[in-house]
């Protein structure tokens, strides 16, 4: 069942189309999918604009049927550079995304806050202020406070760029746990292919800008539902990684 839908949407900045050709996509409840080209083609573009923080030139992005409009609590957002509130514990940071929950007790809140601490690796660090942190560790109270809130849509735009390699790989692994567990629509920007094949259902790989789709990969039945690290070592793996990479070389006509 289709969950977002962009309909011949275009979308210029002044005189820069970003989006020129109607651009279609159809993305289904509870489906993982990932946003892949070059760098500058317009991804995050498409992804802030399902999250109502830019509107289409033309055209029209539906949600569940209805057209998108300013953001709200069904569409959670992590962007490649972190934020967080600084006068609020890193605590009081992740809590801060359930706050209009009204179906959670304030127990259930801190719960659920603490649970996904923990997740990201930052509970010992619960009552310090985010300028006594890292900034990957920001980062990481950036994701944990968007999955807290339990939105419907997770937006995310290259959210584990600032992370070390192990904890990338720790947070990749579970992200796939959190969207089969709790069915999640997933729209996740990336230009590393290796991440993109690795957790997504499909691939949508763009041209660049003004973008265009090129190929749509359904990693799902080339890799199979279920992800552990050490797919990645897999024959399979690395041909689509091959397949994919030459793809994005020639969306890119060349200017990776």
């Amino acid at each position: 069942m289709t969950h977002l839908q962009f309909d011949h949407v275009t979308k210029s900045f002044g005189a820069v189309p970003v989006v020129e050709t109607p651009f279609n996509l159809a993305i289904d409840r509870h489906e993982f999918v990932v946003f892949l080209g070059p760098s500058g083609c317009g991804k995050t573009t498409l992804m802030r604009m399902i999250g109502g923080l830019d509107q289409p030139t033309s055209g029209e992005i539906r949600l569940e049927g209805e057209p998108v409009g300013a953001p709200d609590r069904r569409r959670g957002m992590v962007f490649q550079s972190y934020s967080s509130f600084p006068w609020l514990t890193v605590t009081q940071n992740v809590a801060f995304g359930l706050k209009y929950r009204n179906d959670l007790s304030e127990d259930e809140k801190a719960v659920r806050a603490e649970r996904y601490l923990d997740l990201v690796g930052l509970y010992e660090f619960s009552d310090h202020f985010p300028s006594q942190v890292s900034g990957g560790m920001r980062q990481r109270i950036a994701i944990a406070r968007t999955l807290a809130a339990g939105a419907d849509v997770l937006l995310m735009d290259e959210p584990f760029g600032a992370l070390d390699a192990l904890r990338r790989e720790q947070l990749q692994t579970e992200l796939r746990r959190i969207q089969r567990r709790d069915a999640k629509t997933i729209v996740f920007v990336t230009h590393d292919v290796e991440e993109a094949l690795f957790l997504a259902d499909r691939v949508v790989v763009f041209s660049k800008r003004p973008t265009r789709i090129v190929a749509e990969i359904d990693v799902r039945s080339r890799l199979g539902e279920e992800r552990s690290l050490e797919i990645r070592d897999g024959e399979d793996f690395f041909a689509l990684r091959r397949e994919t990479i030459g793809m994005v070389r020639a969306a890119a006509g060349g200017e990776l």
